[in-house]
């Protein structure tokens, strides 16, 4: 095509150029667009503000055909990413990709252009067609790009459509990387993770154990073990665990211990944060992960040692991270430090580490756990002058605020005030339904049935599906031993609505106690406890199996809930009014 004069073809863009001069100073300059000292004669000059003066008015057709041919003919990469930036923003897929070929086609060894093109491929659902692309960005990148590229193909096809022939397309593009030992690990991680999002489970257990062949060492497959051993592929933890036992990354270990957490094993994730902490004494975050699983499991002078000992570490290390992130874990730190103190009877001490957190997104949380404290120190009035003051920034914070002020006044027995509290506040937010069964079960702690009754149901009725409110009723209704079908049918829907709920088992078993059925409670007890150990539910289950003559069950089964919340009044009742009593 024969080259057109600037003053010919763009003769429009000086009137353009002055209608447009007012905007453009509070908008995005279309001349922003072009890099300084970019080199780019007149012509490409004018093309590539004319491009951007198009995209701007939402010609994105136009502004395409004007980039992508100044960016050819200036082989400018960040003409050519505009371009595809270009026909992106204007769901043109086909261009997009026109875009990204001519980019490849003149970088090869550009990164961001083979991450394009192959993205691209992707979101047409072009799977086949990224083998080429993908060997060829493997021959072409330097060892840093190709690590990285591989790495973040499965981020890639994640979108597609067919899961699993996106995994053998990949396994098809890095044929080339599989045997190497520097990138084979990767390869085959990134070959196991695809095959994981396809539900092959076994060919990704598979992948992992190719990748550790050619280095026991890489992080890669320890990385995909661990998505393994997120999706319950238990055969995958024996690799990992291999890793482990060398010096791996200290990141890894972290992961594996939030997993052994969150799977109950509360035991051999301790263990794992004291490996962690021995090998890299250094890095904080294990000590901050081993103190939380202390405070956890009430280890309470060995986690302020290890907590004390996280904020000295993290002091002396300058870690490269996310200041947000540093933030969470700092006020983690300190309110587990004054969770040790409260828990340890040092009140003053408690106070003191909520007050060095200065972070206003945790405003409202400390609040409340300040008041809770201050009530401990026979400050109650303080405490919830404390609550009172609490900002409202938040769309629920004035609701939040009432709810944390009945909590701490039924906590110290002031049911009549939380009370109170609770039915001005329901006269600002009739709606609230959530506060409207509070107030019921408030009621209820004052002897109020009745009313407690009348809340209830108008709960129901404005939430049908509100199962705490049909367990309330039914529990209240079976304690008192009255009504007892009627309590057997609210309970029932209780059930419906949250099948296996352990409070809502908890209650069935009550009624069948009340009913004379005794072996269907201590069953129905039994499996309510083991699913949820709470002190309330020991209560029932030790009271049940009192009346049944299995005493030395019963006091093991109190010993248990006394352990978890030696404050419980049901619990601390029941026990004196049974095991306790002269």
């Amino acid at each position: 095509m024969a080259l057109i004069s600037p003053f010919g073809r763009y003769r429009h863009v000086l009137g353009l150029l002055t209608a447009l001069a007012a905007g453009l100073a509070s908008a995005q300059n279309p001349v922003e667009r072009i890099p300084e000292n970019s080199g780019l004669d007149s012509e490409i000059f004018y093309e590539v503000l004319v491009g951007e003066i198009s995209a701007q008015s939402g010609d994105g057709s136009e502004a395409f055909e004007l980039i992508l041919d100044a960016a050819r003919k200036a082989n400018a990469v960040n003409l050519f990413e505009r371009a595809v930036q270009i026909a992106l923003e204007a769901r043109n897929g086909n261009a997009a990709l026109q875009a990204a070929q001519s980019w490849t086609r003149a970088f090869p060894q550009a990164p961001d252009a083979n991450r394009y093109l192959i993205q691209i491929l992707v979101g047409l659902n072009r799977l086949k067609d990224t083998v080429s692309p993908i060997k060829g960005a493997m021959r072409a990148m330097p060892a840093a790009e190709k690590l990285s590229t591989i790495e973040a193909l499965p981020r890639y096809f994640a979108r597609a459509t067919d899961k699993r022939l996106a995994a053998v397309i990949i396994e098809q593009a890095l044929v080339g990387e599989i045997s190497n030992p520097v990138f084979g690990p990767l390869a085959w991680a990134a070959i196991g993770h695809t095959r994981l999002q396809a539900n092959d489970s076994a060919g990704a257990l598979a992948a992992a154990r190719r990748g550790f062949a050619l280095n026991p060492q890489s992080v890669a497959p320890a990385t995909l073990a661990l998505a393994l051993l997120s999706n319950s592929v238990t055969d995958a933890e024996s690799l990992l665990q291999s890793y482990l036992a060398n010096k791996p990354s200290p990141e890894i270990r972290v992961a594996y211990i939030r997993y052994l957490v969150g799977s109950k094993r509360t035991a051999t994730a301790y263990l794992q944060a004291q490996q962690l902490t021995q090998q890299y004494p250094d890095y904080p975050d294990g000590w901050l992960l081993q103190g939380s699983i202390e405070v956890q499991e009430g280890k309470l002078p060995e986690a302020e040692s290890t907590l004390i000992k996280y904020l000295k570490v993290r002091a002396a290390v300058n870690q490269q991270r996310d200041p947000q992130i540093l933030d969470r874990a700092l006020v983690l730190a300190h309110v587990l430090l004054a969770q040790v103190a409260e828990q340890s009877g040092r009140y003053s001490e408690a106070l003191k580490y909520l007050q060095r957190v200065d972070n206003p997104a945790d405003a409202f949380r400390l609040g409340i756990r300040k008041a809770s404290i201050l009530a401990k120190q026979g400050k109650l009035e303080e405490g919830i002058d404390l609550l009172r003051g609490l900002p409202e920034d938040q769309p629920d914070s004035a609701k939040n605020k009432v709810n944390a002020q009945a909590q701490l006044l039924r906590e110290n027995k002031k049911t009549q005030q939380a009370y109170q509290v609770l039915e001005v506040a329901l006269a600002r937010f009739p709606d609230d339904v959530d506060m409207r069964y509070d107030l019921a079960m408030t009621a209820e702690k004052l002897g109020k049935l009745d009313v407690m009754e009348v809340l209830i149901l108008e709960v129901i009725k404005a939430k049908p599906d509100y199962h705490a409110a049909y367990n309330a009723l039914g529990y209240s209704l079976a304690d008192r031993n009255i009504r007892l079908d009627e309590a057997r049918h609210l309970i029932a829907k209780a059930l419906e609505f949250a099948p296996g709920d352990p409070f809502i088992v908890d209650s069935m078993a009550w009624l069948e106690y009340r009913s004379g059925n005794t072996k269907e409670a201590i069953r129905l007890l039994q499996g309510a406890f083991e699913a949820r150990p709470d002190a309330e539910i020991a209560a029932h289950f030790g009271e049940v199996l009192w009346s049944a003559g299995e005493k030395n069950w019963a006091t093991t089964v109190w010993d248990k809930g006394l352990k978890i919340n030696p404050e419980n009044e049901t619990l601390l009742e029941t026990t004196r009014r049974l095991r306790d009593k002269p």
